[in-house]
Parts: structure tokens; C-alpha cells; sequence
């Protein structure tokens, strides 16, 4: 039912929003996906720097039901919507430009075991009728989203995606980043990555319980002392950045460990950053079934996976690769005890192959930035 007065408030706002006319020059961005690599946030950012003539509106966090009127105004008067989750569109004659946010390895809509049929037929209506330019990376790409979305394949363009433009641009320096986040100064210094997928769709009651107590590997032999001692003798460092739902699960989020801190959201907003102009300066990820592994291939830095929760993941959602072992290009740990051991020698070359043909699958792109061939195609072409 929530649903349902939902989306008669989105039809009202847009209605109303729609009497007032187009203008040519106005964008809305609206941004589903935070500050963890937002292809929205990012294009956002650009547009304001470099096409100044361009009347540019951000708008997050989107959906919401508590936008201002002068927002919708301006979602009304736009010429383009660039959306980062379902296609939208406040009334005909805009554009929307479809940046989805990551290219996936979880099942998703029609796809997905934890799905409902009729909710992914709603979805695929709406890619059909809102979406007039989904941008994408390569045939991979397209192929496991119109599995999922049921989306046409007419509706593509290998434009790449406005988060891969930051990826490799540090927005601060590495030692700003020690000083912010450890309030520490180490030449030596290897900063790591921790970022698991959203894991309250596992259904695991212990899984949420451990990761609410802090145990955010949901490690059964988790000893976050014993793993701060192991990154202090490496002059390794651990960001952990988890899902917002995860970090308001945490019953104590003071960090009292030298080289293990928490991102939160707060600082990325605070700094007018996204994750992505940050990720230039870590040295290796840790992660799970998360997207962004695809997308640090382009950094060429290790990646470890985490499969202690692989089985019950499989079952619950799925996988659109697999074996999981054959298309994750680094090590697989099961525990804390595997995890420290990796850590010892992160960048071990026998992947750096596998990380290269990886991202030859994933990125067909010609050119090496994204953001101007979108912003040409879209006010050009369509």
C-alpha cells in the first residue's frame, strides 16, 4: 500500500510539475546511488565545471517524498533527467539518460531469486517507456542488464560511465586522506578498502547480528584487535565503508584501532566528494559480490574477495557469473585467518592477467573519458 501512495505522489508532483514549459538548457540529476560512485554525482559535478551555460540541478536523495516545490519545479523544467536507478520522466518531451550504478554481478529484477514477477514486469515498462539512452560499457554489459531489465538493445550507446572518469583522479592526497581518516603520517603507508555489498537480503539472522556487534566481515573467527595488529606491522590501513543501512546497525560506531577506520557518509558529503575521487589513492579493495570490483580493474591494484557468506548468497539472490572462484581475479579468504595471511602480499601478480582480460570484457570504450561524449550525445543527438 506504501507503494502504491508512493507512486500516486510521483504522478501528482509530475503533473503539476509539468504545467510550467521546457527549458532547452535545464538538467536534472536525480541521484539514488549517495556518494559510493555516482555516475550522477560525478556528471553533475562536471557539467558545473565545464558547460557553466547548462543549468544543472542535483537532486538526492531521490525517490523521496519530501521534495521541496522549487525541486519539482525544476525536475518539471528540464529538458534532460539523468537517473542512476529506474528510468524517470515528469512529463513527455524530456530526455532521460539512463546511468544505472555498476555494472552487475548480483542478480538483479528478472533474474534474481528474491524477486516478485510482477514487480519486475512493472520495471520493464518503465525502461520501455522512460529510458531513451541507457549508457553502457560493452556487450557484457548490455548482455547482463537486459537479462535483468528486459531492456532493448536499441536503447544503448558504449559511452562508459562518468564514475570511471574519477576513478583514477584523486580529488585530495593521499597523505590528507592518512590525516583525515587515521590522524597519522606514514610514508609506507598502504591503504586497503573494505566494501561488502548490502547483506540484510541474506536473510541470516546471525550474519546481521555480527555485522550490528561490529563484526563487519561477519568473520566467525573475527578479532579486530588481532587484524589492527596485523595491518599495523604491514603499515597497511583499512577503510571500511559499508552500506548505509549496516552503519546505522552498528550499536558503536567509535573506531579504537590505529589503522582500521570508518567512511561515513558524512565526510564525503562534508568535502563535496564521491567515494570514487577517493579511490585513486588505496591500494587494494576487499570486497565481496560488489560492482565496484569491476570497476577498480581499472586501477590495476589487487582485490581481494570475501566468500564466507558465498553459499547463502547464491541461494538467496544469486549470481549472474560463475563459478565465483573463476571470475573474481584475486584471492578468495573464508576467514580472518586467510584474510591476514593475503594481507602479507596483497599484490601478487599471478592475477594481474586476469585483472587485464577482465576489464577488456567490461570496457569496450574507446576514449579514455566518458562525461564529455555523454553530454555531446545527449544534447546533440537526442
Amino acid at each position: 500500500m506504501k507503494s502504491l501512495f508512493f507512486r500516486l505522489y510521483l504522478w501528482g508532483m509530475s503533473f503539476l510539475a509539468s504545467l510550467r514549459p521546457i527549458k532547452e538548457k535545464n538538467i536534472v540529476v536525480l541521484n539514488g546511488s549517495g556518494r559510493s560512485g555516482s555516475n550522477g554525482y560525478l556528471f553533475y559535478k562536471y557539467i558545473k565545471a565545464k558547460h557553466p551555460d547548462y543549468n544543472i540541478t542535483l537532486v538526492e536523495p531521490w525517490p523521496s517524498s519530501h521534495l521541496s516545490w522549487e525541486t519539482w519545479k525544476k525536475i518539471g523544467t528540464a529538458k534532460y533527467v539523468i537517473t542512476t536507478h529506474q528510468p524517470f520522466k515528469a512529463r513527455r518531451g524530456q530526455v532521460n539518460i539512463q546511468f544505472w550504478h555498476g555494472v552487475p554481478l548480483k542478480r538483479m529484477g528478472f533474474m534474481a531469486h528474491n524477486t516478485r514477477y510482477r514487480d519486475n514486469k512493472r520495471n520493464q515498462k518503465l525502461w520501455h517507456k522512460n529510458a531513451d539512452l541507457v549508457t553502457s560499457s560493452s556487450d557484457l554489459y548490455e548482455s547482463l542488464m537486459s537479462a535483468c531489465m528486459a531492456i532493448e538493445g536499441k536503447k544503448y550507446q558504449k559511452l562508459g560511465f562518468p564514475r570511471i572518469d574519477y576513478i583514477d583522479q584523486p580529488a585530495i592526497s593521499k597523505e590528507k586522506l592518512l590525516a583525515d581518516l587515521f590522524k597519522t603520517k606514514d610514508d609506507q603507508a598502504q591503504i586497503g578498502i573494505y566494501m561488502p555489498t548490502f547483506r540484510y537480503e541474506l536473510e541470516d539472522e546471525f550474519v546481521m547480528e555480527e555485522i550490528k556487534q561490529g563484526n563487519y566481515f561477519a568473520f566467525q573467527d573475527f578479532d579486530p584487535y588481532k587484524l589492527n595488529d596485523a595491518l599495523k606491522a604491514n603499515h597497511q590501513y583499512l577503510i571500511v565503508k559499508l552500506h548505509p543501512y549496516e552503519m546505522r546497525m552498528f550499536e558503536d560506531l567509535n573506531n579504537y584501532f590505529s589503522n582500521i577506520a570508518f567512511l561515513n557518509n558524512s565526510y564525503l558529503f562534508e568535502n563535496d566528494l564521491d567515494l570514487y575521487e577517493l579511490l585513486g589513492n588505496t591500494d587494494f579493495l576487499i570486497t565481496d559480490f560488489s560492482s565496484i570490483y569491476f570497476d577498480y580493474l581499472h586501477l590495476d591494484k589487487p582485490i581481494i574477495f570475501i566468500t564466507n557468506y558465498l553459499k547463502q548468497y547464491e541461494k538467496v539472490r544469486g549470481l549472474l557469473l560463475s563459478p565465483y572462484e573463476d571470475v573474481t581475479p584475486g584471492p578468495c579468504v573464508n576467514s580472518q585467518k586467510e584474510l591476514l595471511q593475503v594481507l602479507r602480499h596483497p599484490d601478487d601478480h599471478q592475477y594481474k592477467n586476469q585483472r587485464f582480460d577482465w576489464r577488456e570484457l567490461i570496457d569496450e570504450v574507446d576514449y579514455l573519458d566518458s562525461c564529455e561524449p555523454i553530454f555531446n550525445y545527449m544534447t546533440k543527438k537526442l
